[in-house]
């Protein structure tokens, strides 16, 4: 299985991330919290290969939550989001465990699909890729 895991309390964020997601790989399973409590209950019964995880979130914040998460599971991949750029918070996103770090407003859904795409084939997971996709027969 391919799963994605978006961790985001703006639900306009939340579902445009995920609409561009299964638009561009719709073998990939996507799940949504919209906060650090609700994405570690839904890691108590999943495995995600990727999660976005919100720097900003209500409660534990995206780096404290990130950091529970690579104790329990250093192979998972956890992707920062901001929409603040500022060194002090790449240097504490790669200190929580964090593997990369995006910007909201600065990253575009054709750098985000690269970084999926790269991740799953890095994986041996190429057909969550495609899975999905129809090929026309030619004539």
């Amino acid at each position: 299985m391919c799963f994605v895991l978006l961790v985001e309390d703006s639900l306009t964020f939340r579902k445009s991330m995920r609409e561009m997601l299964a638009l561009r790989f719709p073998g990939i399973e996507i799940e949504e919290a919209s906060d650090g409590e609700e994405a570690l209950r839904k890691l108590e019964n999943t495995n995600p290969d990727l999660i976005f995880m919100d720097i900003r979130l209500p409660g534990k914040n995206g780096l404290e939550v990130t950091k529970i998460i690579k104790d329990t599971n250093s192979d998972v991949e956890v992707v920062i989001l901001t929409s603040y750029d500022i060194p002090e918070y790449r240097a504490a996103a790669l200190r929580s465990g964090a593997s990369h770090f995006f910007t909201k407003g600065n990253a575009g859904s054709d750098e985000i699909a690269d970084f999926v795409r790269s991740i799953f084939q890095q994986r041996g997971k190429d057909r969550c890729l495609w899975a999905g996709f129809q090929i026309p027969e030619v004539m």
